[in-house]
């Protein structure tokens, strides 16, 4: 009798720690909020497609600066923007089995950012045109916790951004992503 008794109970303990380990590896099975940083702000969800790939959707204002030393007008602009980006976790596997944290997603990742700018409406303090744009960036980006429900983002990227009509005879330009970004998880 007491010999199935801890039979029963190094079963449990082997197999329920294993199911809760595989759990702990994996990312968040969706995770919704808002974000902010030096360049607009975005509404997005990120949903986990296995155990480290996601699928991050984000709808949001880009900002932006325009003018110079030729152009007498200096100003700021805001234009919609609506993206999709698969994240690769490289390392939460890693962080977890060194008792880190990875909860939101709490990990490294390299992403592949597809942006749409269309023209629909431009906030700016001047008269200015907007050209709609779709973008191609592959970067590599952390995220890490500010307690439990906001974290940062920073990341880094060189692509390329076709434009939908010509601007100056050009259809497209080399695009760079730098962002810093501070946001909160519901």
């Amino acid at each position: 009798m007491k010999l199935s008794k801890i039979t029963i109970l190094l079963f449990v303990i082997t197999f329920g720690t294993k199911s809760i380990s595989q759990n702990k590896d994996a990312l968040e099975k969706s995770i919704f909020g808002v974000e902010t940083g030096f360049l607009g702000f975005w509404v997005n969800n990120e949903t986990r497609l296995i155990s480290n790939l996601s699928l991050k959707s984000e709808l949001g204002l880009d900002a932006g600066f325009f003018g110079g030393a030729s152009d007498a007008k200096i100003g700021t602009v805001l234009v919609p923007v609506f993206a999709v980006e698969p994240r690769y976790y490289y390392n939460i596997e890693k962080r977890a089995r060194n008792s880190k944290t990875i909860s939101n997603n709490n990990a490294n990742f390299i992403a592949l950012n597809l942006k749409y700018q269309p023209d629909l409406f431009i906030i700016s303090n001047e008269d200015v045109d907007a050209v709609s744009n779709i973008s191609i960036i592959p970067k590599w980006s952390i995220r890490r916790n500010l307690g439990s429900h906001f974290h940062y983002e920073t990341g880094f990227g060189i692509g390329y951004r076709y434009f939908l009509e010509k601007i100056n005879n050009e259809k497209g330009e080399v695009a760079v992503d730098l962002h810093l970004r501070i946001g909160y998880n519901f």
